[in-house]
């Protein structure tokens, strides 16, 4: 994990997200809401988190919140990302 670096923990939080939703037969395309929740009550830190948020979706453009918090579940964490897919059943 990459202790004290909000770039960094966002960009793991973007690719375990591109996993989990790999996993369930989902892209970020399908992603149809975003929660971001970002330990820091430095406008900067939320900015630098949410440039890396939107590089990743780039032109699919989810509803999100950005949310600044004093604190996240996990010594060290400073980044956490919810996000809601809608999958279509092939069958």
């Amino acid at each position: 994990m990459a202790v004290g670096d909000y770039v960094g923990q966002t960009a793991k939080a973007i690719e375990n997200l591109q996993v989990a939703l790999k996993d369930a037969g989902a892209s970020l395309r399908d992603v149809i809401s975003t929660r971001v929740l970002v330990a820091s009550t430095r406008q900067a830190d939320l900015g630098a988190t949410w440039q890396v948020v939107r590089d990743a979706f780039g032109e699919h453009d989810v509803p999100s919140t950005l949310l600044g918090v004093t604190v996240l579940g996990y010594e060290d964490q400073l980044v956490e990302i919810e996000a809601v897919a809608a999958v279509t059943d092939p069958s």
